[in-house]
């Protein structure tokens, strides 16, 4: 596959591939196993990314980087779970996630802390 796919295409695709308790396409059902998978997938990559700083002085192989796109592969889609499990698209996600993002620039409060700035 080399072309490049909208979120809500990956989203609705890896949705096919789900298999797990008390999934239900139409209807929330299962917003809790996804969430976990998400951050048992997210820790094992820090985990790797730790080790290079440990073993390696922070400097990342070629065979890292390349583990780390699979792990990154595994982060996105336990991402689109959880999305598809409480009625939400990646792409709609994201559209929103970049508008606040830069409403934050424009009144430059990017740094800083707290969901209101």
């Amino acid at each position: 596959m080399t072309d490049y796919i909208s979120l809500n295409n990956y989203q609705d695709l890896a949705q096919e591939t789900a298999i797990y308790p008390d999934i239900d396409p139409s209807t929330p059902g299962n917003p809790y196993y996804p969430a976990l998978g998400l951050a048992g997938e997210v820790g094992e990559y820090c985990n790797k990314l730790k080790k290079v700083m440990r073993d390696c002085n922070g400097k990342m192989s070629l065979k890292f980087i390349e583990n780390a796109e699979q792990e990154l592969g595994d982060i996105l889609w336990y991402l689109a779970a959880c999305a598809s499990e409480l009625g939400l698209e990646l792409g709609t996600i994201a559209e929103k996630n970049l508008e606040k993002l830069f409403g934050r620039q424009a009144r430059g409060t990017l740094q800083g802390d707290g969901d209101d700035r």
